[in-house]
């Protein structure tokens, strides 16, 4: 008797045992479900992580915009368009901003990099507003290379100032102030648009088609940042005088 039970609590034992253990079938499930959710999450951490890149660009942008309020506080309302007489605007701000470059070296200014910018050398990731027009007819325009007073411009508050730089093989990577091309970061040409499709180094697109979503951050000369789609953009945007 005694036997016997033990014999069957043995049996029952081992089945239980048995149950215990994944089958192959329920295995593959699991690995289903985890890829299920890995598919439905990795998505979702991209998007995460482009809102955070986002938000620095903004702020980065809004820093640059103090910086260039207290430069047209100290001159006369006037701020940097273009070149600006031989010295291009991002240097003329560095009295003005927190980071300072290091033996000329542009790197180490975090201030002016967008982290969605895909070189990681490129130092400055906006353009300037360097478009001069004749009038409201004008629709070619420009370059103007010397600083513009702010009372010139009759509506500050639509009046793009700086805007994501666009990236490609045209686009010049700037490292440190003695870089060939540092007079190459300024708008002032139909075909620097986000809609242009010229890869010319001078006249091709210089402004990000899709750097944030379908468009780019734009810095406006009130100094408030917002975004703007790639299709909205036109030559209206930089007249100062609308």
């Amino acid at each position: 008797m005694e036997l016997s039970m033990k014999k069957a609590f043995g049996g029952l034992g081992t089945m239980t045992n048995r149950h215990r253990a994944f089958t192959l079938i329920e295995l593959l499930v699991v690995i289903a479900i985890i890829a299920l959710l890995m598919g439905i999450l990795m998505p979702v951490l991209h998007k995460a992580r482009e809102q955070g890149k986002d938000v620095i660009c903004r702020s980065n942008l809004r820093q640059v915009g103090l910086g260039a309020n207290l430069y047209a506080e100290d001159w006369d309302q006037m701020v940097p368009r273009g070149s600006s007489g031989e010295i291009a605007w991002y240097m003329r701000f560095m009295p003005f901003l927190a980071q300072k470059p290091i033996n000329n070296d542009y790197r180490t200014v975090e201030i002016y990099r967008c982290p969605s910018y895909p070189d990681k050398d490129q130092t400055i990731c906006f353009v300037v507003n360097g478009w001069d027009f004749q009038d409201r007819n004008d629709w070619t325009g420009k370059e103007i290379v010397t600083p513009t007073r702010l009372t010139k411009c009759t509506r500050r508050t639509e009046t793009l100032y700086l805007v994501d730089n666009e990236n490609g093989s045209w686009r010049a990577i700037i490292r440190s102030a003695t870089d060939a091309d540092v007079y190459r970061c300024d708008v002032w040409n139909p075909g620097h648009l986000p809609t242009s499709d010229s890869e010319d180094i001078t006249n091709g697109r210089r402004i990000a088609r899709a750097r944030h979503k379908n468009g780019c951050n734009c810095l406006y000369l009130d100094w408030h940042v917002e975004w703007m789609a790639a299709d909205d953009m036109n030559a209206n945007h930089w007249r100062f005088q609308k």
